[in-house]
């Protein structure tokens, strides 16, 4: 080994801040895109048809044969 190469890198201080950013970054795109579709498909599950929400169970689909 080459005595300029040293086990501990004077970097990685910088390499774990940007670790962490990137992954808080990460975190907050994909919750507001979860949040974003949710309330996307609000709209759908509040005009769901009233048998499913009176507790009378649905027509199961049809066996394909």
């Amino acid at each position: 080994m080459s005595s300029t190469t040293s086990a501990r890198s004077p970097d990685l201080g910088a390499a774990l801040t940007g670790l962490i950013v990137g992954a808080v970054t990460l975190f907050i795109i994909v919750f507001t895109i979860v949040k974003l579709t949710n309330s996307s498909y609000a709209a759908e599950h509040a005009a769901a048809p009233a048998a499913t929400t009176t507790g009378t169970p649905a027509p199961a689909p049809a066996a394909a044969h």
